[in-house]
């Protein structure tokens, strides 16, 4: 028979414990696809503080290694503890000095069994991620959810770019895309997305990695038209609206 001050002290320690229930500072939409010569990825970088645009120098794609990219919507928190874990993966993987290095599908892999690991526990990384690169001639672009969920495609998007970007990359996307055309496609979402995702802000990056390297671009805006007769009287026709 348990003791009521054993009890007690029980419930005590499962109040004191602490995870993240709740993404209080969260990204939006991450969009990655391939292109002719390697990968191209693109976020914004608005950290929402709930449905308030707190900061808008939030930096969401990274480098990994010598041949991966990564980039996160969800909580930025956890997605600072992800890049630690990758940051001890890299430094292990440095240290055998055997002359090779993790590649972009090592890396997903690894990403998918800590995602799932963190679900089992029930203290899960509030994120979902893309991870892309190329190593030896081949390009690698997957996703993975916050629940461990994975794929690998030519086009990925995670938030709202699933529902909002996904369909023109499907519409336009091709495997023999130049570098000016990849970028050109993300930015036509990226607007897509700024006027219809609340989250979203008018800052944004884009990053490649080819065999020669990664390079992640400056922030930029987008030129935008907010003159359409739909976003000047958005609930006209509809009944009982304000």
């Amino acid at each position: 028979m348990v003791s009521p001050q054993t009890e007690n002290s029980l419930l005590q320690s499962e109040g004191d414990l602490q995870r993240t229930q709740y993404p209080y500072v969260t990204g939006t939409s991450v969009i990655g696809i391939k292109y002719k010569d390697g990968i191209l990825m693109a976020a914004d970088m608005g950290g929402s503080y709930g449905s308030t645009i707190r900061y808008k120098s939030v930096e969401r794609l990274k480098q990994v290694g010598k041949h991966s990219l990564i980039g996160a919507s969800g909580e930025i928190s956890d997605f600072q503890e992800i890049l630690h874990y990758l940051d001890e993966l890299i430094l292990r993987d440095n240290m055998w000095d055997d002359g090779n290095s993790l590649g972009p599908k090592e890396v997903h892999n690894y990403l998918t069994r800590v995602m799932y690991n963190r679900r089992n526990k029930f203290d899960p990384l509030w994120n979902s991620l893309i991870l892309g690169g190329v190593k030896n001639g081949q390009k690698y672009l997957g996703s993975v959810s916050m629940i461990g969920v994975h794929f690998e495609d030519d086009h990925v998007a995670t938030g709202f770019g699933n529902h909002l970007a996904r369909p023109i990359l499907r519409e336009e996307w091709r495997e023999d895309l130049t570098f000016e055309e990849g970028v050109k496609l993300l930015e036509k979402c990226m607007r897509n997305l700024l006027y219809r995702d609340r989250s979203a802000v008018n800052k944004l990056q884009i990053a490649k990695i080819t065999e020669e390297g990664l390079t992640i671009s400056q922030p930029y805006s987008l030129k935008t038209f907010w003159n359409f007769a739909a976003f000047q009287n958005p609930t006209v026709g509809a009944e009982g609206s304000w």
